[in-house]
Parts: structure tokens; sequence; C-alpha cells
């Protein structure tokens, strides 16, 4: 079939430049070394990258070493021709000191790699947290089409017949150490039944929360977010993105015609409906930032707070990954909110229709599940955006705030709602588990634990270690969680209501770097506000005589990040990076 790109494919001008044999030839040479024919280079057709985030380093995102195959399939049988190649590895567990260093590189690496090379299209695989957001920050400064392929969850993990979620089970069972119910090597047994396959969390931890988003977005093709990694579906959806990419190459539909700021405001909407993790608002702010799109505390609080939690999956429910993809997934929670007129059903998407278009017929096949608009787990269950005087920005988790943390914290008669507590201060993650059980702090019920030092320049990064557990005293009690507060992120899977993602962070300047234990901070969770009962004139005082000190780097990368990244509140990106757009409309100059 005789097909012409709505505009001409980049990659002609390395494989057939205009004027210059000489480039041609040296552009064409070194392809010929692994099979490559100039006929095929030099056919037409488009180039498709395929951005491999899968490696031995990435284990989450494993599995799109098999999945690139069929990806490569469907990208030839469309007319395509596939070249892959690695991105920086990001893997939240093992990184250090921590992989939020690494979205902002692989972002700024991929977008080098799509500028400078024969790229006409890309397929971004993601899986763990930060691949997508990277990948799609990347794409998005690019602007050539892109589409993305998630490798989905593990299968649900099981354990004496107890279904235990990836990262969930974690925070649950030091809870259950530290009482004393169960000894180390339990403890480890339950981490990895939680395991059982290939894929990442098969919780609704911020790896399904940012897929489900890149869906929600338009970005994905439908249903493609939630399949399990070992399932044939996803060997299916990946030959099927690589045929839809090439059809993308020549319609040359690209991300910055399908996002917008109402695909944005769908993205925040889905992620209160499914129970999404924290880490979405900064990853959603990073997003819509390089788009050019500015999302405020406003935006969350108007299109995310005041919604249902539908997906009933831990961490803020019972279930896991395979039964809420047979439930129908993220299609099915877009159509309950589209049937409740809370979704723009007009925004583009990758499959060239809209989002309404797509999600037609959709709707859930498991009530259990994925529940109707109108019988929600919770009525109100988005984040709740805060300020005060420690900080200007925070946000709290509502959908995971239980019954015995109301009970305790926020049901007191004419106070509902409020609470104060005495503040316990840590600086980072290390003081906290070095002091946590020092009964000098005496830290009981009315305490309130607070960390410092673990934001985008402090850590550096921003460390997911707010979602700090009570001391054992007090664990074996029976007070399994404090309130916490920190200017560091907590893991997607944690149950912790958390004040968390805080800016200005304490390194920056902000509130938490005069905070001292034993203040008293008010928490109002009716008008969003958080403030430390201390004096103005107090507050000076501190400040006078403690200045805040520039942390020291380990690495060149950690220096620049540093230097150059701005707070949670915005997306802790590279702020330089954000006027670059669509850069992909100017073709680099030869290199000889």
């Amino acid at each position: 079939m005789d097909r012409r790109p709505v505009r001409p494919f980049r990659s002609r001008e390395w494989f057939a430049a205009p004027h210059r044999s000489d480039m041609t030839a040296l552009y064409l040479e070194r392809f010929m070394n692994y099979g490559l024919t100039p006929e095929e280079l030099q056919s037409g057709k488009p180039i498709i990258g395929i951005a491999q985030s899968g490696s031995d380093l990435a284990p989450c995102n494993r599995i799109h070493l098999d999945l690139a195959k069929r990806v490569r399939e469907g990208i030839i049988a469309a007319g395509g021709i596939p070249m892959e190649f690695p991105t920086v590895p990001i893997f939240e567990n093992c990184r250090r000191p921590t992989a939020a260093l690494d979205r902002n590189l692989a972002a700024l690496a991929l977008t080098e790699t799509l500028y400078g090379y024969p790229i006409d299209a890309v397929v971004l695989t993601t899986g763990c947290d930060k691949t997508t957001p990277a990948g799609i920050m990347a794409a998005i400064t690019v602007d050539i089409p892109a589409i993305v392929l998630s490798g989905g969850p593990m299968l649900d993990g099981w354990h004496e017949g107890e279904l235990v979620g990836s990262g969930t089970v974690i925070w649950r069972s030091r809870r259950k150490l530290a009482a004393g119910e169960i000894d180390e090597a339990e403890f480890l047994r339950r981490a990895t039944d939680s395991a059982p396959s290939p894929g990442h969390c098969n919780t609704m931890g911020t790896a399904s929360t940012m897929n489900a988003v890149a869906e929600a977005l338009g970005l994905s093709l439908p249903g493609c977010a939630a399949i399990p990694a070992p399932y044939r579906e996803r060997g299916q959806m990946a030959y099927r993105t690589g045929q839809r990419i090439v059809e993308m190459a020549y319609e040359d539909l690209r991300p910055l015609t399908i996002l917008t700021r109402e695909s944005f405001l769908n993205a925040i909407r889905t992620c209160t409906a499914i129970g999404g993790s924290s880490n979405a608002q900064p990853h959603i702010n990073a997003m819509a930032a390089h788009a050019g799109i500015t999302l405020t505390a406003a935006d969350w609080m108007e299109h995310g707070y005041d919604l249902p939690l539908l997906a009933d999956v831990q961490p803020a429910g019972r279930f896991l990954g395979e039964r809420f993809h047979r439930a129908g997934g993220v299609p099915a929670i877009l159509c309950e909110l589209a049937g409740a007129g809370k979704l723009d059903t007009g925004c583009m998407t990758v499959t060239g229709r809209t989002i309404g278009e797509n999600i037609a017929g959709r709707e859930a096949t498991d009530r259990e599940v994925i529940r109707p608009f109108d019988q929600p787990l919770k009525e109100t269950a988005g984040f709740l955006v805060m300020h005060g005087n420690l900080f200007d920005f925070g946000i709290m988790k509502t959908s995971v705030i239980g019954p015995e943390f109301r009970a305790r914290y926020l049901s007191e008669p004419g106070w509902e709602n409020v609470f104060e507590a005495r503040a316990a201060v840590f600086d980072g993650s290390d003081d906290y588990h070095d002091r946590i059980n020092d009964p000098a702090l005496n830290i009981d019920e009315r305490t309130i634990l607070v960390i410092r030092g673990a934001g985008p320049v402090g850590w550096p990064g921003s460390a997911e270690v707010v979602n700090m557990q009570p001391p054992d005293a007090l664990i074996q009690r029976g007070v399994l969680t404090l309130p916490t507060l920190g200017d560091g992120r907590q893991s997607g899977t944690s149950d912790s209501p958390s004040i968390l993602n805080v800016s200005p962070e304490s390194a920056a300047g902000g509130g938490l770097s005069w905070l001292r234990d034993g203040d008293v901070i008010r928490i109002d969770l009716n008008i969003g506000r958080v403030d430390a009962l201390v004096e103005e004139a107090e507050i000076a005082r501190r400040r006078a005589e403690s200045p805040v000190a520039p942390p020291v780097s380990n690495t060149p990368w950690e220096e620049l990040y540093r230097e150059k990244v701005g707070q949670l509140a915005d997306g802790g990106v590279m702020e330089f990076a954000l006027k670059y757009r669509g850069i992909a409309a100017k073709t680099p100059r030869h290199n000889h």
C-alpha cells in the first residue's frame, strides 16, 4: 500500500539527506554491520524507536526484554522499521540514595536520544514508578509520535491463603514485627510471597497508578495499564502497540496534539477514583509542566478532591492487580467517571479517537472490585492540599484514612477533622531509625512524627521516608499509626495518611528547618491548614540562629540535580528544561 506521511519523516534527513550523499553514506554504512540493508533504510518507511527500560537492574520492567519482540513484530507487520535502544535504569526499591534522582536524568537522556538519532516515532516501555513520567516528559520535549506500553503488574501474591500486595505487605508486616506477632523469617516470607512473577507492583502503588495515568491521558491503547505482565493479553497488547505506532507516525499524531489541560485534569480525577499513589502529584505536575500546562493546588482540589474511591485495590482497598484487570481495569474506571459527568470525554488519544469513544461500553464486570460511582468505597477520596506556616504546599492521601486513625484524631466533638500533636523531629531516615524507640522522646498517641531533609534538594531526589511507623512500644499497645509529616515522599504502596511532598522543603529554607522537638502542630483538615503554634519572633530567632546549610553532594549528577531541580509542588522538574518543547521540529546539524 502506497502511504504518504502527513509530513516527511525526519529519518529521511539521515538516510536520504538532500544534496549530501557523503553524509547519507556515513549514516548508512555502520547500520549495515548487523544485517540491515540500504533498501530498508531508504525505503521511506518510518524508523520506530523502542525505548527499552527493561534490564537486569530494573526487574519491574524486565518483562520488556520479551515484550519488545512482539512490539517489533507489530511494527514490521504495519510497515515500520524497529530500532531498540536502552534507557537509564530506574528501580525504585534498589537505587540509592533514591530512584527519584533518575526520573529527570532518564528524561534528559531519552530526549537526547530521540532528538539526535533518526527516529520518527517511539514506543515508550514503562513499568516501575518513574519510568512512565520520564518517558512521557522526554516524548513531550521532542514531540514525535509516542505511545506508552506498560509491562503490567505481577500476578497476585498469596501467603497462607491471604492476599499479600507488593510493598503494602512490607509496611503492614513491619508493624506486626514490631508488635512481636511475627519474627524476621516470617516477615521475609510475607514480602517474598508478594512478588510471584514478572511485573511491577500488583497493588495500586505508584507503578500501577502512573500507568493508569498514562492511559487516562490518552497515551496508551485502551486497557493497556492493568494487564498482568505474564498474561497472554500483555503480548497481544505489545503487538498492537507496535502496529499502532506506525500508523501514528504516518498520521503525525504527537504528544502535544494529544495532551491538553483537560487531559491532565482527567488524570487527576482518575487518580482519585483508583486510590492512586501520592507520588502521582509531582509526576502529573511534571509532565504537565513539560507540556506547557500549569497545574495548581486549586486544580487538585477542584477536580480531584471531592470524588469517590471506586477501585477496591490495596493499599486503599482489599484486592490486587489481577482482579482489577478482570473487573475492567482503567477503561471501566473511566466509564464510571464519564457516566457521572466527571470526565472530559472529548480528549484525543493515541487511537486517533476520543477517550469517550475508546471507553464506550467498557462497564465494570466485577462490582466488588470496581464500584458504581454512586456506591463507592469512600465518598470523598482525593488528595487534600494543605498549607500553613510550615510550608506552602503539601498533600494528604485521604483514601487511606482508616477508621482507627479517624476515631483517634479526627472525631473529637466540636473539633471534627482538627487535632493538635507534639512534634518529634527527625533529620532523615537514619536519624529516625536510630531514635524512634528512644524513651527520651516520650512519643505517645498525641505525637506527630516529622521528617526533614528528605526533599529534592535535601536528600537529594526526594525519598520515600515519610510513612514512618510508631515506636515498638506503641505498636505493642495497639497504636499502629501516628500522624506523620515530611518534605519527602512515601511509597505509593503505603496505607499511611501522611502529610507529604511538603514544599518548600527544609533544605530550601522551608518551615520544617526551624521546627523543634516538642513544638505543637495544629492540623485542620476542614480548611487544609497545618501550623506550628510558635510565635513569629521565635521563628525569626531560630532562623537566624540556625541558617540552612547547603547539603554535600556525592556525585556530579547529584550536584547538578541540586542546582537545577525545583520543588515537589511543581513536579520536582529540572526547571531550565521546561522551555524546550517540540524540539524535533528542527533537525540537528550534521555531525561531519
